[in-house]
């Protein structure tokens, strides 16, 4: 797996994924550079190739001279972002996508996750798009402090996490206003695909459901975004507690 640019890479190393070598636009061999300090304090091999080179390898076409080739990325269990919740002395703040398609949506999905201090996110084997280069991209090297369990059925992982007390929040224009609900206890909210949202055998598993208020005459948002409304309206209100 290629991870790429600048803020992904220097991600990845910090926190210690597993790297064979790191390609380097050889026009930056010469200059004091972050990630070239890096790779050699943390003994990873550097090779220098030419700008044209890059290009063909990146998967993304948005390299910025950088592209680091590590092992696949290593999916958690539901229990490891329990458990990461419980470290902290926190209530779990969980988020489960349904069939999210577009990796841009899932890597942009996963930055407002670590920036709203979200425990971990749950996501199907099918139906859905996985970690890959997009994604670690556009997620501008979030992915590498993120924990993701991949589940085969989220029926089974929403009964786990209900099991552990943690209240189940689907998101659909049906629900109720997010702004006038409580939402400051153990939560895991789900995100429903970019088209058809949260699909309805899943969203009769949920405990609650909430909307989001709209004003404009286009009545949704895209996944990523309505996603991020969703989460740091939870994080002020357990701000708050």
């Amino acid at each position: 797996m290629y991870i790429e640019g600048k803020n992904a890479v220097v991600s990845a190393i910090k926190n210690q994924k597993t790297i064979n070598k790191i390609l380097v636009d050889k026009n930056f061999s010469s200059r004091k550079d972050e990630i070239i300090s890096l790779a050699r304090q943390n003994k990873i091999k550097i090779e220098f190739l030419p700008r044209n080179i890059l290009d063909k390898k990146s998967q993304t076409s948005h390299h910025q001279g950088y592209i680091a080739e590590s092992v696949d990325f290593e999916y958690s269990s539901i229990d490891d972002i329990l458990s990461k919740a419980k470290s902290r002395n926190e209530a779990p703040f969980i988020v489960i996508l349904d069939c999210i398609q577009d990796p841009h949506n899932f890597g942009a999905i996963i930055r407002s996750c670590e920036c709203a201090g979200v425990h971990g996110i749950i996501i199907q084997k099918d139906r859905q798009v996985q970690v890959n280069e997009t994604v670690i991209k556009t997620s501008a090297g979030a992915v590498s402090n993120m924990l993701i369990s991949r589940v085969t059925n989220l029926k089974e992982a929403i009964k786990k996490l209900q099991d552990n007390d943690v209240w189940i929040y689907g998101t659909d224009a049906s629900g109720e206003n997010v702004y006038n609900s409580s939402c400051n206890q153990s939560i895991a909210l789900i995100i429903g695909s970019e088209g058809d949202g949260i699909r309805k055998t899943i969203l009769d598993k949920c405990d609650k459901v909430l909307s989001l208020e709209m004003k404009g005459t286009v009545n949704s948002l895209n996944a990523s975004v309505a996603c991020g409304v969703f989460l740091f309206e939870i994080l002020r209100q357990r701000s708050l507690k």
